[in-house]
């Protein structure tokens, strides 16, 4: 299933990257959504290229029925987010890969930071899959906008983190 969403945010992509690379606000997305952050770490500097890993917990309470079945009440959920440094305009490219553990559910996404003066335009794109053969393509629908969601809640959470709205 394909993932798709665009969302600008009024900040430079240095201080978006910035957001994205850091552990307190990765909690704050954690618990938002009901889950906890079980760990995050950062390989290289921010400032070129670098991999963020994200693990986190979260709830399966309103994933449908069939996901449930095969997951449980909570699931850990690994993104990793390998970033690109940064291009002559200032744009960032990262490629995100989601994979939740015990679940035969992954996803694989490009997510652009696009440098717009002192704006950055956040293109997502990707695509959800699952493993099991004949219920595949149900579960992966079925997932889909929960993946896409979370991913979708970075974006729009960094604007009030950057705006002071959260701490």
């Amino acid at each position: 299933m394909a993932l798709e969403a665009t969302t600008t945010l009024n900040y430079p992509v240095q201080q978006v990257v910035a957001v994205f690379a850091d552990e307190a606000f990765q909690r704050h997305v954690s618990e938002l959504v009901g889950g906890k952050l079980e760990s995050f770490t950062v390989d290289g500097d921010t400032a070129t290229a670098f991999t963020a890993t994200i693990v986190r917990q979260v709830p399966t309470g309103r994933l449908p029925e069939l996901a449930r079945k095969f997951v449980g009440e909570h699931v850990n959920v690994t993104q990793v987010e390998t970033w690109g440094a940064p291009e002559a305009d200032g744009s960032r490219k990262a490629d995100i890969t989601v994979k939740v553990a015990g679940a035969p559910v992954e996803a694989a996404a490009a997510q652009r930071l696009v440098a717009d003066g002192s704006s950055t335009r956040i293109e997502l794109t990707g695509a959800v899959t699952s493993s099991i053969p004949l219920l595949g393509g149900k579960i992966a629908q079925a997932a889909e906008p929960f993946v896409g969601k979370a991913l979708n809640i970075e974006a729009t959470q960094a604007a009030a983190w950057l705006a002071g709205e959260i701490a």
